[in-house]
């Protein structure tokens, strides 16, 4: 898929829901997400992506860790029709921690095995350090209005793709800054703005999400 012609001064939109649960008297738990990106704001897709996976927390660790499947079709930018698949499984490990009374931050390294359509079989290592602050109140809990940041940059593990393609070491960052309101304890409603710079392009997505814990 040829993203070339991307046009970055048109601004797309991201609709997301993340959720996670953890079992009764367990160490494990599920979690995962459902994304429907678009190039536009909806009608000219950039991505479906459907993503779940297993999660444990140890005994008297603040440490969550992930072994999860994804199921990605990616659209190309414009009026073509094109689509690409690929299939993704994801090591995860997700490291929060809170400084003084308000910063929320989470530490994440995410590891990908990925299967892209007419591609090599690649690996892609992620790092993202969110931070979040409520305004109104000390805690995330019911009722919080809260701001949020992230900074995630990707590395490829590989260059050469197949068929004498290649790819930079250097894949893409994703810059956000948004603000969220605590529906309750276990639901979080966020809008917020990300500009995401690849070798090739740059573009902003406003981002629409839903943040649940079952």
């Amino acid at each position: 898929m040829s993203y070339s012609q991307v046009e970055s001064s048109e601004t797309g939109a991201w609709y997301m829901y993340f959720f996670n649960k953890k079992f009764k008297e367990s160490n494990f738990g599920i979690q995962g997400d459902f994304q429907y990106r678009d190039w536009q704001g909806l009608g000219d897709l950039e991505q479906l992506l459907l993503r779940s996976g297993i999660t444990y927390s140890p005994d008297n660790v603040n440490a969550t860790f992930t072994l999860g499947y994804g199921n990605i079709t990616s659209g190309a930018f414009g009026d073509s029709k094109a689509t690409s698949s690929e299939s993704r499984l994801y090591q995860e490990a997700l490291l929060p921690q809170k400084l003084g009374e308000r910063f929320y931050i989470t530490h994440r390294f995410r590891y990908e095995q990925r299967w892209v359509e007419n591609q090599d079989f690649r690996t892609r290592y992620r790092y993202n350090l969110f931070l979040n602050v409520p305004v109104n109140q000390k805690t995330l809990g019911k009722n919080a209005i809260y701001v949020a940041l992230y900074n995630e940059v990707f590395i490829n593990g590989q260059t050469d793709i197949g068929d004498d393609r290649t790819v930079e070491i250097f894949d893409r960052n994703r810059t956000y800054l948004g603000a969220g309101y605590a529906i309750s304890d276990k639901l979080r409603a966020q809008i917020g703005w990300m500009n995401q710079k690849t070798n090739s392009w740059g573009k902003g997505q406003l981002q629409f999400s839903l943040h649940h814990t079952l």
